[in-house]
Formats: structure tokens, sequence, C-alpha cells
């Protein structure tokens, strides 16, 4: 008996081979079309904000931006950026680099590898640089949305003309704002071993030593926080009730040290604190001494609020109330001088 020959073997279907490439290149062009497109959306918001705060009365400019970073992120760079608010206020950088990943593009990550100067009303341009300085952004559809700055081995540098401004140096400064539920937000502030510049104030209190300074609150009414300008939102605010709850937070200055143990703030229509907060001092008399020395506060009123700290001290620290009523600051019953401000009355 013989066998039949067996069929020849069939030639190896390609279409096994090729398919996972054709799938590949496929995937790739559309999510290239996605990227493409999302960054003509970058752009378009970018630029639809840019009106929107000008009619705000809001500056934002640059001279150069570039957007780039595919495949899987969005990194828009400007090039001597510059943003001024109506009350005079201004922030500026030779470059600020942002990042976001396109899985998540309401999150962004900004940087400013040269530094930024920040410019005051009144008392001029900062400069200020770092080993690091970054800020990211979030939950732009909360309010408040989610914002956090920090800073690492800084220098605050005064310009030519300028004003002096308090701190000479700081090892880390941080701010944090972030959405709470009930209508509230967030605010947490802190430099960490800041050197003082000796002309100021802090500078003379706190001689060579390092300033600490911490700041915990929750706002009330965040939803109310709306205006054209600074005055204008924070007088929409106020009228709505709002509120700050002041939690531990202080000021070291060398071996003086003022703690906000608890108290509840808010803003006059003069654009002044209002309010009252229960504090811990110590080195009062020196602290106080010197502001009467330097004319922040009436000698005799300084002289006063000494010999009210130091009635009310136990062991090395003092318990007062600081109050802010009718546009004056009182420490206990003695009047120390106005009240400060938090936005100028047109």
């Amino acid at each position: 008996m013989s066998l039949h020959d067996l069929p020849p073997p069939r030639k190896p279907r390609r279409l096994g081979l090729y398919l996972p490439f054709v799938l590949a290149l496929i995937a790739a062009v559309g999510w290239t079309g996605v990227w493409i497109w999302a960054r003509g959306e970058a752009r378009a918001r970018m630029d639809t904000a840019v009106e929107d705060l000008a009619k705000a009365g809001y500056q934002i400019s640059w001279k150069e931006r570039g957007i780039g970073g595919y495949p899987f992120r969005l990194n828009v760079t400007l090039t001597d950026a510059r943003v001024r608010e109506p009350s005079g206020w201004a922030l500026e950088s030779p470059r600020v680099e942002a990042q976001a990943y396109m899985h998540d593009v309401g999150s962004w990550l900004l940087a400013t590898p040269q530094g930024l100067t920040f410019v005051r009303p009144l008392g001029g341009p900062v400069t200020v640089k770092g080993k690091m300085i970054r800020m990211s952004l979030g939950d732009f559809e909360k309010t408040p949305p989610s914002v956090s700055l920090e800073g690492v081995g800084l220098t605050f540098q005064p310009a030519a003309g300028a004003q002096p401004f308090a701190l000479q140096a700081a090892d880390r400064v941080e701010f944090h704002l972030r959405p709470g539920p009930n209508d509230e937000g967030g605010l947490f502030a802190k430099v960490d071993n800041g050197k003082a510049r000796l002309a100021g104030l802090i500078g003379r209190i706190a001689g060579d030593r390092p300033v600490s300074i911490t700041w915990n609150s929750t706002l009330s009414k965040m939803s109310a926080f709306k205006g054209s300008d600074w005055p204008s939102a924070v007088r929409a605010w106020s009228d709505a009730g709002g509120e700050i709850s002041v939690r531990p937070s202080g000021i070291t200055a060398g071996e003086a040290v003022l703690g906000a143990n608890a108290g509840t703030l808010g803003v006059g229509h003069d654009g002044r604190l209002r309010g009252a907060l229960d504090v811990s001092l110590r080195q009062a008399p020196l602290a106080l001494g010197t502001m009467g020395q330097m004319g922040v506060v009436p000698p005799e009123a300084a002289s006063a609020a000494s010999a009210v700290a130091q009635a009310r001290q136990t062991g090395d620290q003092a318990r007062a109330t600081i109050s802010f009523q009718a546009g004056q600051t009182t420490l206990g019953p003695v009047a120390l001088g106005p009240a400060p401000k938090v936005y100028e009355v047109r």
C-alpha cells in the first residue's frame, strides 16, 4: 500500500506579522492628531484668558511663546513674561516654564529657572532668585482653585531706588491655597530661616538671628470673592460675610515671638482689618521698644503696651488680645496705631 503525497506547505501569511505595526502606526497618527488639537486648545485658551483679564484691567504679556512636549506632555515656555493687576502689583520673569500631562491638562506645574521680580505699587520692584522657584495650579473648576508656591534658597534684592524689603534671604518659602467644604478655602504660608534686612523693623528686633513665619487660616464665603480688581473682590467677600478663622500661627524674630493662638478677622469698609486675635508674646518689651524707637508706634504707646505685656507675663511669655476695631490696633487697652490696610479705599 502506498501513501498519498502530502500537500506542499502553505506560505506563511504575513498579515499577522505586519498587523501590530499597522495598528501602532494608526495609533501614533491618531495620538499625534490629539496632541496637535490639545496644543491648539492650550494656545486658544491662553489667548482668550488674556483677553478676558484685559477687560478686567489686568495686563498680561510675553515676548515669545513656545508650546511643545510631544507626545505625552504640554510644555509652554514664555520669555519676558509680565502680569500686572489693576492696583499696581506685578510679576515679571525672563523665562517661565509650564508643564501639564496629557492625561491631566487641568493641573499645571510652573517654574522660573532665572528667578522673578515682583513689583509693589508703592515700594517698587524686588528681584527674587533661588535654587528652586515653582508653582502648581489645579482644581480650576473649584473656588478657590488649588495654588501652591514653593521657593528654596531664596534671595530678595530691591531694585535701585526701591524701598527696602523686610527679608534679605530665606531657606524656604511656601504658600498654599486649597478649596474646602462648605464654601471655604484654606490658606497656609511659611518662611523658614529668613534673614531680615537689618535696616528694617524685623531686622532690628531679630539682629543676626533667623526669622520664621507661619500662617494657618480658613476663609469662609469664598464663592463671593469676585471682582474686577483686588479691592472690589475683597469688598464683595466682606459684604457677603466672609471671615478669616486663624489657627495657630506666629512670627519668630530672634528671641522675640508673636504667636496667634486663635481669632477671627474680617475687613471693614475702610479697607482695614477688623476682629481680634488671642496672642502669646515673648520678649514683648524688646519688640515694642524697637517699634517705639523707629516710630512705628508712638513711644508712649509702646511703653504702655510693654507694661501691659509684663503685667500679664507668666514665665517667659505673656497672653494678650490684639484687636482691630474702628480702624485702630490695640494691645489690651492700649492703642498702638492704625489697623493694617488690606486695600486702599478709592
